[in-house]
């Protein structure tokens, strides 16, 4: 625990907009369920940003994500493509289908699937591959949907942490046949917790809806055709969303100040911290600015994390990659080292719209200070299991 009289946070939401009005709007009309003018406002919003046709909300990332592979027909004895090097749910919604994930390594400067591993993972089984622009930094694109086109399977994005970010100057989220977000509490617009899917196919669209309201017949009250889900987002959580959302633009250049800023105070210390890059085809959305702690100085990334929380700044490391993960372990059929590296050296500086400049400079002199202190003594560098 830290014991210093300054703390900063590694995330916060920032409800500077219309959040509270719209709120109050569903408390004095009482419409604070799974129905209400603020799900279609929101849902709106998100298509037109995103540049898609439809977008469905839902009650969290993990649920959209669910719903999107369940539109798709993924089903037992399929196979999902994906980086290890994620959030433990990418794999997880692949289970809840009774299919199986199947790992891939990631290259190491943008922490994302290698495309060039892809290929060789293709199987007749596979059904879909599945991107994950880790921490906002969007996936290449290209490469992957030819070989998805080759082998006549589908792509679909975990796009939870990367809304905001840019390929080739169109948005994620509509980059794939659908696109997931999520909307949790620390993410770059938050309904506390939420999520959506945007897709271009207005069919897929109409399938999540039914599934995600109990599959309700929609010509006969209360009759079910098929199993459904309880995957509806209230119009309360919607209301925050389209108060957030109005704001899109600001939260995500705030982000992106902040990472220049991080940038700045980093840019002469890159002996003792890799910074994230930026490909030229990309804009990145930093919803966490993550640096690599050099494998050569020996230093351990643990106990780096627990001088800065000692020093009063919250951080958090890469992703395990969940081929590491108990429940995984029998899926991986060799180590995938780019992703048991990153992780192993990978943290997440505080990154949110609340930061000051004051906040930015205190958390980089500090990382410095520790990872030059450190860098000085013996290695106790830890590995991943």
């Amino acid at each position: 625990m830290s014991t210093a009289k300054r703390f900063v946070r590694v995330a916060e939401p920032v409800l500077d907009g219309n959040e509270k009005k719209y709120v109050l709007d569903c408390l004095e009309e009482n419409w604070i369920s799974s129905k209400g003018k603020y799900i279609d406002r929101f849902e709106k919003l998100l298509a037109e940003y995103c540049g898609t046709r439809c977008a469905v909300v839902t009650n969290n990332g993990t649920t959209s994500l669910h719903l999107a592979l369940l539109a798709l027909g993924l089903d037992r004895g399929d196979e999902v493509i994906m980086p290890s090097l994620s959030y433990v749910a990418t794999a997880n919604v692949v289970r809840y289908c009774n299919a199986t994930p199947v790992f891939v390594d990631s290259e190491r400067r943008f922490l994302s699937i290698d495309p060039n591993r892809i290929e060789a993972a293709i199987t007749p089984k596979t059904k879909a591959i599945m991107t994950v622009p880790l921490y906002g930094h969007p996936v290449d694109m290209d490469p992957i949907k030819e070989i998805a086109d080759r082998h006549g399977v589908s792509v679909i994005e975990d796009s939870a942490e990367s809304l905001g970010a840019e390929y080739k100057g169109r948005k994620v989220g509509s980059l794939a046949e659908c696109s997931s977000f999520s909307f949790f509490g620390n993410k770059t617009i938050t309904t506390g917790e939420g999520g959506a899917v945007t897709t271009d196919d207005e069919s897929l669209a109409e399938r999540m809806r039914f599934l995600r309201g109990q599959a309700v017949d929609p010509n006969r009250s209360y009759w079910h055709p098929e199993i459904g889900y309880n995957y509806r987002m209230t119009n309360v959580a919607a209301a925050i969303g389209v108060g957030q959302a109005e704001r899109l633009e600001k939260h995500t250049a705030k982000r992106r100040d902040i990472a220049k800023k991080y940038r700045e105070h980093l840019w002469s210390f890159q002996d003792l911290v890799e910074l994230p890059a930026e490909a030229d085809w990309a804009l990145h959305s930093y919803w966490m600015y993550t640096i690599l702690i050099p494998g050569q100085i020996g230093c351990d990334r643990d106990e780096v994390m627990s001088q800065m929380l000692a020093a009063g700044i919250e951080t958090r490391p890469v992703f395990y990659p969940i081929h590491t993960m108990p429940a995984y372990r029998g899926l991986a059929k060799k180590p995938f080292p780019v992703a048991e590296d990153c992780s192993r050296r990978g943290i997440n500086l505080p990154t949110h719209g609340a930061l000051t400049d004051e906040d930015v400079a205190f958390v980089a002199e500090n990382l410095v200070s520790i990872v030059k202190n450190l860098a000085a003594k013996p290695s106790t560098v830890r590995r991943v299991a």
